[in-house]
C-alpha cells in the first residue's frame, strides 16, 4: 500500500517548494517510495476529518494503513527508518545524522522564521523597527555557526542523510530572502541539495499542484 499525504490545495507560495510537503515528498523521492497525494483546501484543513489526524490544521500529513502521522519532521525520520538511503549503517552516523534533523527543526529554522514572518506580517507596526536588528543578529548567528561547521565539506556527516535533507530544506525556504549569500558555502550546500533528482521531482510534483489550481 502506497502511504497518502496531505498537501494544500492552492498553496500560497505558488508552487516555489517552500510548503513542507515539500520535505516529505523530497524524502519520499530520495528513497523511492510511490505515495499519493491528497489535496486540501483551507477550509477542509479545519475540519474535524483533518483535525483527527494533524490536531494544529496544518499540512503534511502522513497515512500509511492503520498509521497516521503529522509534524514533518516525524514524517521524514518515519520514512528514513523504514527505507535504506537516508540513515547511515552505523549507529553513530546514524545518530549524527539525527542529531542534525533536530537541529535544523529546533536551532536553525526558528530564527529564520521568525525573521521572515515579522517582515511579512509586522513590517508596518511602529516596533519593527527595533525589532528587526536583534531578529536579524539571531538568524545571522545561527547562520554563522552552521556556515562554520560545515566548511568546505559536500554534506554534514560525510554522505547525504536526513540531516541534510531536513537543513537543506530548512535553509531554501530563506534563499529567496537573501541572507543566505553572506555564506557561500551555505548557498552551495543548499544548491547540491536543489540538484539532486529527488529534490527536482518534488519540486515538479508540487509546482504541478499550483500550476493546475491556477489553470496554468
Amino acid at each position: 500500500m502506497s502511504p497518502t499525504i496531505t498537501a494544500f490545495r492552492q498553496s500560497p507560495d505558488r508552487g516555489r517548494g517552500l510548503a513542507r510537503d515539500m520535505r516529505v515528498r523530497w524524502a519520499l523521492e530520495e528513497v523511492g517510495q510511490v505515495y499519493d497525494v491528497r489535496l486540501l483546501s483551507f477550509d477542509e484543513m479545519k475540519e474535524p476529518a483533518h483535525l483527527a489526524l494533524q490536531p494544529f490544521g496544518q499540512i503534511p500529513t502522513y497515512e500509511e494503513g492503520d498509521l497516521a502521522l503529522f509534524e514533518t519532521g516525524a514524517i521524514v525520520f518515519h520514512i528514513a527508518e523504514r527505507h535504506a538511503g537516508l540513515l547511515p549503517d552505523d549507529p553513530n552516523g546514524r545518530a549524527r545524522a539525527i542529531a542534525w534533523m533536530f537541529a535544523a527543526l529546533n536551532t536553525v529554522e526558528p530564527p529564520l522564521v521568525e525573521r521572515a514572518m515579522a517582515w511579512l506580517l509586522e513590517r508596518d507596526r511602529p516596533w519593527y523597527e527595533q525589532r528587526q536588528p536583534l531578529l536579524e543578529d539571531r538568524a545571522r548567528k545561527t547562520l554563522g555557526e552552521l556556515s562554520a561547521r560545515l566548511g568546505d565539506a559536500e554534506w554534514l556527516e560525510g554522505e547525504f542523510s536526513a540531516g541534510d535533507l531536513m537543513m537543506a530544506g530548512v535553509l531554501f525556504r530563506s534563499k529567496a530572502s537573501g541572507i543566505l549569500d553572506d555564506y557561500p558555502n551555505l548557498s552551495a550546500y543548499v544548491a547540491r541539495g536543489e540538484a539532486r533528482p529527488a529534490f527536482q521531482r518534488a519540486f515538479a510534483a508540487q509546482l504541478a499542484v499550483f500550476a493546475a489550481a491556477s489553470g496554468g
